[in-house]
């Protein structure tokens, strides 16, 4: 989502300028045309550039998450997981957790 920038321009204050991507680092033109965009709709000036706007926004649809691995607590399989474990609760693999589950 977008934050809501307080700021308000007059549609011709706006010029090109160069920012730079917090994700690749690369510098990415936000024309006019992107500022008058985002200043109609109250948006902040974007963090990253087009591409990693996009792949992040393609990564939400997917649901992509990161995984982490880790030893199920039960049968000692090596699993992966959608949280990193702490050590301080057991964490089972998907077999192991429906078995227990189910009890």
């Amino acid at each position: 989502m977008y934050k809501k920038s307080t700021e308000r321009k007059e549609m011709s204050d706006f010029e090109s300028k160069e920012l730079q991507c917090s994700d690749c680092g690369k510098t990415f033109e936000f024309s006019v045309e992107d500022q008058e965009f985002y200043a109609q709709r109250g948006y902040a000036e974007p963090k990253r550039c087009p591409e990693c706007r996009k792949t992040r926004r393609n990564n939400k649809r997917k649901g992509h998450k990161q995984m982490f691995a880790t030893v199920c607590a039960e049968c000692g399989c090596e699993t992966t997981v959608p949280f990193q474990p702490t050590g301080e609760k057991p964490v089972y693999c998907k077999k192991c957790f429906k078995n227990h589950q189910q009890q």
